[in-house]
């Protein structure tokens, strides 16, 4: 973190709006990452990080620490997103699983299927791997940025994202062979 985020968060905490409206510049792909990882639906994650938002505005007086704030938001926005996730599970998650595994019957191996598959098996991760990972690979972010928000050391960081990978192409390796 440089000195101008550093500053940036010192004006926010006391109700600075202009610094509050940066960090939103800023923070927002990284909150809707976050949530997107978890609730698996554009709208919802776009209402999570707008609660999130909302809720560190009337609460920021509560970050004591200036080089906390991303992960402070980080974790607004994942609970959020998980009251959500658990409000909506009135299906049985066996149900849910077996919906997202089952490929459609006139399904070929193309883009779409292994889109899916895709999906299916970063819903299969844990949610801090899910969210290394989707940070890392799908926003692209450097890993002091990751460590920051998610809260990790380094160490801790690349052995999520170590075990997320081997996942994930545990999972994918089917599909990719069916392309060959």
């Amino acid at each position: 973190m440089d000195a101008s985020e550093r500053e940036q968060y010192r004006a926010a905490i006391p109700g600075d709006r202009e610094a509050f409206e940066m960090i939103i510049r800023t923070h927002s792909r990284t909150l809707f990452a976050i949530a997107y990882g978890i609730l698996q639906n554009r709208e919802e994650a776009e209402d999570v990080v707008q609660d999130a938002l909302v809720k560190a505005w009337t609460t920021r007086w509560r970050v004591r620490d200036p080089e906390k704030f991303p992960a402070w938001l980080a974790t607004i926005a994942r609970h959020r997103a998980h009251d959500i996730f658990r409000k909506r599970r009135s299906v049985p998650l066996s149900t849910t699983i077996d919906e997202v595994i089952e490929p459609s019957s006139a399904a070929e191996p193309n883009g779409t299927e292994l889109d899916q598959q895709l999906r299916s098996a970063l819903a299969a991760l844990p949610e801090l791997h899910r969210a290394a990972l989707t940070l890392r690979y799908f926003e692209e972010m450097d890993y002091r940025s990751i460590e920051n928000i998610l809260g990790l050391s380094n160490g801790a960081l690349r052995g999520i994202l170590g075990r997320a990978l081997a996942s994930v192409r545990k999972q994918l390796r089917p599909a990719l062979a069916s392309l060959e």
